[in-house]
């Protein structure tokens, strides 16, 4: 589902043109319209320039790489394949731009959202001279689940939050599923989700955390805890969060930095980068999964329900669009601020 999001948000890309798609060895030979018959899970209808290309084999990595200037990455293998198979391609000279999970903790490879850590890709020198490789490189976004409260923490890191707990309430499709390949999901909630509890806890403070000597040091605090549960939806993650302050800042003052918030691909005008980064909704029933994550075309993060609470300082809901800020859309902004900053070129 995220190799068909990314196929649709680059067609007509201002910058990026897909010349080559790849897969497995059982869709090589195929064109790209074959390949995903009766698996094409987007709303809208394949786009034209992409339905003829050949898919290549994946594994046939000087193959595909001698065609293409750096990759996009979204595949289901395990782990150790991921690692393998991203680094191959790093070393052929060819960045590779990763949704996948396997290279998130490596500690030379940045795991980034554009907004908070761009300084994070400083590190992508350390990783060259560990892969023997001028050019290539891999660079990771993160999980969808902490893109509907992170940004909003971010914007509060001056008051250092010292305890966060967030729920966080995930779309179907963040498991590749719509409900036609999942109907036992129509009015059912699953309370559990494979690994996205210690990804939601952990991921957060490599985000925040700093480049010393070569690699990622994360972050101390704030603590977080999180649980994480499916719900019947097709697209968009809700957290409830409750957050606590070393300095508790006033609502007011809180309200004016999430709408303040901008970052470096707002200072670039990066092609993907929403204008408005974090919108802040008065009405108490918002922000609203379906009327509210396609907000800046699904790359804005949008929140509401600020409120003192009995126990912790603050709490308040945040929601994002999983597949498009959350994944696919997330990493065509790195790619972009990549580009913008120098590091992925044409051969």
């Amino acid at each position: 589902m995220v190799g068909q999001r990314f196929v649709q948000l680059l067609d007509e890309h201002p910058w990026f043109e897909v010349v080559s798609i790849a897969a497995s060895s059982k869709s090589a030979g195929k064109t790209y319209e074959e390949s995903v018959q009766n698996r094409w899970k987007m709303s809208g209808p394949i786009p034209e320039k992409v339905k003829n290309i050949i898919v290549q084999d994946a594994a046939k990595v000087e193959e595909v790489a001698a065609d293409v200037d750096f990759v996009f990455c979204a595949v289901d293998m395990k782990k150790d394949e991921i690692r393998a198979l991203e680094e191959a391609y790093a070393k052929t000279g060819t960045p590779v731009i990763s949704n996948n999970s396997a290279h998130r903790w490596t500690p030379d490879v940045p795991m980034v959202i554009p907004e908070i850590n761009p300084e994070h890709i400083e590190v992508i020198a350390a990783q060259r001279k560990r892969l023997g490789t001028k050019t290539g490189f891999i660079a990771v976004k993160p999980n969808c689940s902490i893109q509907s409260y992170v940004p909003a923490l971010n914007a509060l890191l001056d008051f250092k939050p010292t305890q966060v707990v967030a729920s966080t309430y995930q779309a179907i499709s963040g498991a590749g599923k719509n409900f036609t390949d999942w109907p036992e999901m129509l009015d059912n909630v699953i309370p559990y989700i494979g690994g996205e509890e210690e990804k939601s806890e952990q991921e957060p403070l490599r985000i925040w955390g700093h480049v010393s000597g070569g690699e990622i040091v994360k972050a101390s605090s704030p603590l977080i805890t999180t649980q994480c549960i499916r719900v019947p939806v097709t697209d968009g993650h809700l957290a409830t969060v409750f957050v606590s302050f070393e300095n508790k800042p006033s609502k007011e003052e809180i309200i004016e930095r999430w709408r303040q918030f901008a970052g470096r691909p707002q200072e670039l005008g990066l092609p993907s980068a929403p204008k408005q980064f974090i919108t802040y909704f008065e009405e108490e029933n918002r922000p609203q999964t379906k009327l509210d994550r396609d907000i800046e075309r699904g790359m804005g993060v949008s929140v509401g329900r600020l409120r003192e609470d009995s126990l912790y300082d603050y709490k308040f809901v945040g929601l994002s669009h999983n597949t498009l800020r959350g994944a696919a859309g997330g990493a065509v902004l790195i790619a972009e601020l990549l580009k913008a900053e120098g590091y992925i070129v044409a051969k």
